[in-house]
């Protein structure tokens, strides 16, 4: 059976599929215990979450990608890309590229400077996927988080 899949914004109706969604993106990274969102703290902050989602035929979702408004003191104006994830068997048909461009588009028309993201140390096949996009990843920096 051939599915057919549509790319389209993110809508408060998704946020229940979406939070299952992020829950197997930290099972993928794996580092489950570092969910710290819930399905009520993204309802309540449900206006800040942007992105686009893939669904299937059966309008089920199979992946996202989310993004947010940046200013980099170096550069200026960007987007950043927070996340990309598609279920395992959704891979390699082209939809990560689809919603990575679909980002690029936005900052794009949105007179922004670059996209700026990171990737696992660990995930080769992201950093191959990324370069081919022309993506530059270096390991000069590290992330810092300090929870409160």
């Amino acid at each position: 059976m051939n599915l057919e899949y549509h790319i389209r914004e993110i809508t408060k109706s998704d946020l229940e599929s979406l939070f299952a969604l992020f829950k197997e993106f930290t099972e993928f990274e794996k580092r489950p215990e570092a969910l710290k969102n819930s399905l009520g703290r993204m309802q309540d902050e449900a206006d800040l979450l942007k992105g686009f989602v893939v669904e299937n035929d059966a309008k089920k979702l199979v992946g996202y990608v989310t993004h947010y408004e940046a200013y980099h003191t170096w550069s200026g104006k960007a987007l950043h890309l927070d996340d990309l994830y598609l279920k395992p068997e959704c891979r390699g048909k082209g939809l990560g590229s689809q919603l990575i461009q679909k980002v690029i588009d936005l900052a794009r028309a949105q007179g922004c400077y670059k996209v700026k993201w990171m990737v696992s140390h660990w995930n080769e096949p992201a950093k191959e996927f990324y370069r081919k996009l022309g993506a530059e990843i270096s390991n000069v920096e590290e992330t810092c988080d300090l929870v409160l």
